[in-house]
């Protein structure tokens, strides 16, 4: 493991994760901890995936959206977990320049399309709810195609382009990385350029990408919380809010870690508080994902029942 100071960082070629501990009893604990926590997202969000495709009375557009939102959780957390399983094994925490650029990329790319959508579905419960009558004529599959696609791809040319200026900066003070993967934040303290314009894009895209579509879910949620209050029964309101519950605690875990970890004042240091911080939206919310929205919905939970009495009779 080499640590370069700030006399020969002119021609830098890797970094060093230190991750979550130095002490080798603990990284044991630490690798079989992830690695139940990364088969679990696989296993979890691979059934609700199969659920959403294979079950005839889940083809609607809400489904749709959550056997999607399934598979962007799998590749969110690909993105981290195996490299940071690989350093926990190998002990080998050194990342190559180019391999830190990439894991960042894809890590904001992935992370700003789980933003967006969350805001695809809130607004796909506020025409469900508010707009009852229009909802198959709204949500058609043309349009529910074209919303999966635009959040997949509407922000990749910005987070391309701050990828790039992070990396133009000149890092000259260590190649220490203090967290567990290339996060934007510990690269900028590693620089001994001007970072002002580096931290303010950075804000910008924390408005763009999380503020903005955290602002559109509380508008729709504002407008379906008035039309289940309007609502006759307390049958009918109840199933109402069913449908939005799931989704309302998914939000909140993914948008309350990620605020806290972006939006509180930067140190010179990385403290442990903010990677465990880091670890509820990049790892902990994926794995949560698949038991908040099976456990607390029926049609999923019949389906799995269908899937699991199938593979019985098969077995038998």
């Amino acid at each position: 493991m080499e640590i370069k100071t700030e006399a020969n960082l002119s021609h830098l070629n890797d970094f060093i994760l230190l991750g979550f501990s130095d002490s080798p009893n603990l990284q044991d604990i630490l690798f079989g901890i992830f690695v139940i926590i990364y088969l679990s997202i696989l296993i979890g969000n691979g059934l609700i995936i199969i659920i959403t495709k294979s079950d005839a009375a889940l083809q609607t557009p809400m489904y749709f959206f959550l056997g999607n939102f399934a598979f962007l959780e799998i590749c969110y957390t690909t993105v981290l977990l195996p490299r940071m399983l690989s350093d926990l094994w190998t002990r080998n925490k050194n990342i190559s320049l180019l391999a830190c650029a990439t894991q960042l990329f894809f890590f904001l790319i992935l992370a700003g399309t789980e933003s967006l959508f969350m805001a695809v579905m809130a607004y796909d419960r506020y025409v469900a709810i508010c707009k009852p009558l229009y909802y198959t004529l709204i949500m058609n599959h043309k349009m529910c195609i074209q919303l999966v696609i635009a959040s997949w791809i509407s922000g990749a040319p910005i987070l391309m382009g701050q990828t790039y200026q992070v990396f133009s900066l000149p890092f000259c003070n260590s190649n220490i990385l203090n967290h567990f993967y290339c996060d934007m934040s510990s690269l900028m303290l590693l620089s001994c350029g001007d970072t002002f314009w580096n931290e303010f894009s950075v804000y910008a895209d924390v408005i763009l990408f999380v503020i903005f579509p955290f602002i559109l879910i509380l508008c729709s949620y504002t407008r379906i919380f008035i039309s289940i209050h309007k609502l006759p029964t307390v049958i009918g309101r109840s199933k109402a809010f069913s449908t939005c519950s799931s989704h309302l605690i998914v939000m909140g875990l993914f948008y309350g870690s990620a605020m806290i970890a972006y939006l509180q004042p930067k140190s010179s240091y990385i403290s442990g508080v903010e990677k465990i911080i880091s670890l509820f939206y990049t790892s902990l919310t994926p794995l949560f994902n698949p038991l908040i929205y099976s456990l607390r919905n029926k049609d999923v939970i019949m389906a799995m029942k269908k899937i699991f009495s199938k593979l019985r009779v098969m077995k038998d």
